[in-house]
């Protein structure tokens, strides 16, 4: 009966050790790779375009949404408790700090990561990838490191646009809803802002921007078992991806903003 748990603890243990190492190894290859120079930048562009360029419209969707609803609860629960104009601040802290770069993310992890393991995938199950090694080509200089260094410029980029244009939504719908004019909403977003904020929610940016394609392309390395095993991988990737940017989400006020 004692057993059975401790092998239980003890087959996690080795998955995780074995995650762990599978994605280390291909974050020093994809390294490699980019300081040698051995990565298209034509795929570099390419990436560019699908990850980032045909993600702004649902981005900016989510961004518009988060504001107006942060906007919308933030003015129901302090109309009357304090001055109106310190809803701009909490629309810009709420939104800048939190909303627009794990929104962000996690709209990406739908959108992009499922993509990329679904691709990778579907290439290791045909046996592309074989195919590659076979005529001596690394894989992770084609299709690794471009998708990785497309996403550090994209999201980024992406995250920008969603905290300016979830800010100007919400100052919108303070405006439209509790009468709230810009200048005071304005007022009252400089009143409480710190530079940091802005340093704080590219940090989280950029840590996304990795852990996004890391995850997606490690799982669609390790795909196995045909259209169903492709499947299996996709979801797990997108499962994966949403809790790693949750973890790591709860590690950032302790770590930078003491």
């Amino acid at each position: 009966m004692i057993r059975r748990p401790l092998a239980s603890v003890g087959e996690v243990s080795r998955n995780v050790a074995e995650h762990a190492g599978q994605m280390g190894l291909l974050i020093t290859r994809s390294a490699r790779a980019l300081v040698t120079l051995q990565v298209s930048p034509r795929e570099v562009l390419n990436q560019i375009y699908v990850i980032g360029v045909q993600s702004i419209p649902i981005v900016l969707v989510t961004a518009v949404l988060a504001g107006i609803v942060t906007s919308q609860q933030g003015g129901y629960q302090f109309q009357g408790a304090v001055p109106l104009y310190v809803l701009g601040s909490i629309v810009v802290a709420s939104v800048v700090l939190e909303l627009g770069p794990v929104l962000t993310a996690i709209v990406l992890s739908g959108r992009v990561g499922a993509r990329i393991t679904a691709e990778l995938g579907t290439m290791k199950v045909s046996e592309q990838l074989d195919a590659y090694h076979a005529v001596g080509r690394d894989p992770i200089a084609i299709l690794a490191a471009p998708r990785i260094l497309a996403s550090l410029i994209s999201v980024p980029v992406l995250v920008a646009m969603a905290n300016l244009v979830g800010v100007l939504a919400g100052m919108v719908a303070a405006r439209a809803t509790l009468g709230l004019g810009y200048e005071s909403f304005l007022y009252g977003a400089r009143l409480f802002w710190h530079n940091w904020d802005l340093f704080y929610s590219m940090t989280k940016a950029v840590t996304f921007s990795l852990a996004i394609p890391i995850i997606s392309i490690h799982m669609g390395f390790r795909t196995k078992g045909g259209a169903a095993g492709v499947g299996r991988a996709t979801t797990a990737s997108v499962m994966f991806m949403i809790l790693t940017i949750l973890i790591l989400d709860a590690f950032f006020p302790p770590l930078l903003l003491q």
